[in-house]
């Protein structure tokens, strides 16, 4: 084998090995150093230049994401930890914070929680290691002391979606579910509907805690009483709402159901169909989040909008904004509850 053979050849093995800066520069007859200062986008005369993105082009050479992040101190992508993946609340904050991202030049990174607290503080702690920019986190269990240490120390910006401590030192976007149960239950009751049962989650959540308390103070704002035998607690699951549902009219026929979400206003859909209960004539139904579900039922499902495509819009402009401008006072973003009128208490127009 003659030595330029052997040149050609040991080329050749190069690039099935994948192309580097050191055959790039081989192909465009120019120096490593050369290479290293077009790539990284370091003036450089133009005929250099040409040589070295054609030779690049030609040997099909992809940069080193990881190298890359490395000198810049970025990774290019943004997290956003939730607790249920499949959970049609969280898909429509995704589909609003994607685009947001994607046009600022970020990768939208997804990790489903299960709503365990111990979970979503490893996704904390991990920033440390720089595998994202910044966070987009909604603590289904609210923020705890752990939550908070890490918040605090955390060396990427976070943007908490929910309920947060007075005073916590993070960009907040949060809604007013207190207030969404109290337009439901003011509904149900301009109808004239009377006795209005409640199917929570688990009251160890922020929410099932929260719309507890807000069935509670809206009864009694329309001068209703409180009868534990009209409310079921379950998870926000559909299965879950029927079962809920199931234990409810074991016991007792509500004129109006109020739902904490709409997964699980449809389980209980399912089993009013199966007692041949008609919704909204014998009860009247009502959901939480004004999801696709809510207009894909039928009868079609009144439900009482969240915002939670807002809420995603917003956590990522203010992400956006503190990973451009940096250092600022912590900002906090309200969006107001709206309900949705539809067959499930007013009956087919």
């Amino acid at each position: 084998m003659t030595a330029s053979s052997a040149h050609v050849r040991s080329g050749e093995d190069a690039v099935a090995q994948g192309p580097t800066i050191t055959t790039i520069a081989a192909r465009a007859g120019v120096s490593i150093a050369s290479v290293s200062r077009v790539l990284n986008g370091l003036p450089t005369r133009e005929d250099t230049v040409r040589k070295v993105l054609a030779a690049a082009d030609e040997l099909g050479y992809v940069p080193n994401a990881v190298a890359r992040s490395l000198k810049s101190n970025r990774t290019h992508q943004v997290a956003f930890a939730m607790a249920d993946i499949g959970n049609p609340t969280y898909v429509a904050m995704v589909r609003e914070i994607q685009p947001v991202l994607k046009t600022a030049g970020y990768r939208l990174v997804l990790h489903s929680t299960g709503g365990d607290v111990d979970d979503e503080v490893d996704v904390l702690r991990r920033l440390g290691e720089r595998y994202a920019d910044g966070l987009i986190i909604s603590p289904l269990r609210g923020i705890t002391e752990k939550h908070l240490d890490l918040l605090i120390a955390a060396r990427a910006p976070v943007v908490v979606i929910g309920s947060i401590p007075e005073g916590a030192p993070v960009d907040n976007v949060r809604t007013d579910s207190r207030a969404g149960v109290r337009l439901a239950l003011e509904h149900l009751y301009g109808l004239g509907r009377r006795s209005i049962g409640f199917l929570n989650g688990p009251l160890d959540t922020v929410p099932g805690a929260a719309r507890a308390a807000a069935y509670a103070d809206a009864l009694d704002g329309l001068g209703l009483p409180y009868d534990p035998d009209l409310v079921e607690v379950g998870d926000f699951y559909r299965s879950e709402g029927a079962e809920a549902a199931h234990r409810l009219l074991e016991r007792s026929r509500p004129d109006a159901i109020l739902c904490a979400n709409d997964l699980i206003a449809l389980g209980a859909l399912d089993v009013l169909r199966a007692e041949r209960l008609r919704v909204p004539e014998d009860v009247a139904l009502v959901g939480m989040d004004d999801t696709e579900l809510a207009t894909a039922a039928w009868p079609t499902l009144t439900s009482v909008g969240l915002g939670s495509a807002e809420r995603g819009l917003r956590a990522a402009e203010l992400l956006l904004d503190r990973l451009d401008n940096g250092v600022a006072e912590p900002r906090i973003v309200t969006v107001e509850p709206t309900l949705a009128v539809r067959a499930s208490t007013e009956g087919a127009a």
